[in-house]
């Protein structure tokens, strides 16, 4: 592999006024620490906000390029996420990143439901121009995501660019985790 691939992470929090530290920040500094994988991360708490810091990271990141894993940590239900008390659409957020995600990996982490038929799966890539979109089939809130599978999830793909082959190796390592909260991929 030539680069390495870094993380733009966007969480969804209630206020973006309160500063905290929450989970996902710990465990995106373990993994620069233990993997040496960098990331951007940004909040937000409405559906404007994550538009302005996808912007800021398209027009005014020169190494967006670099940034293959656009994890989205945001409360939801079934193929939805959920801002200040509004629920967006998956086809919503698709047209928000319209021809934007060129090449990227887009995922959820496990506060939402990812369940997509064949049909809005590949409405979302082609609208978006990802190369693919990843999450959970269970939001089981007893284990985080984050904590866990996405860690593993982000090592492998540092090392291996077919995402196919990640998956399933991710399958063979952390088999029990995967089944649990049901990772699916769509590409």
């Amino acid at each position: 592999m030539d680069s390495e691939k870094f993380i733009f992470c966007l969480e969804g929090v209630p206020d973006i006024e309160n500063n905290f530290v929450t989970q996902v920040v710990k465990n995106l500094e373990e993994i620069a620490i233990d993997q040496g994988i960098a990331s951007i991360y940004k909040t937000c708490d409405t559906i404007e906000g994550l538009e302005e810091s996808l912007n800021v990271l398209l027009y005014e990141d020169h190494n967006f390029k670099d940034y293959e894993i656009i994890y989205l940590v945001m409360p939801g239900g079934p193929n939805n996420i959920c801002l200040h008390d509004y629920y967006y659409s998956l086809e919503e957020i698709a047209e928000l990143f319209e021809g934007k995600m060129k090449g990227k990996i887009i995922h959820f982490a496990n506060l939402k439901v990812l369940d997509l038929n064949d049909e809005e799966a590949q409405y979302f890539l082609d609208i978006t121009g990802a190369r693919a979109i990843s999450g959970y089939g269970s939001s089981y809130n007893k284990i985080a995501s984050c904590s866990t599978i996405d860690k593993a999830f982000f090592s492998l793909y540092q090392e291996n660019d077919d995402i196919t082959e990640v998956v399933e190796e991710l399958y063979q390592k952390h088999y029990a985790l995967c089944k649990l909260l049901d990772f699916r991929l769509y590409y």
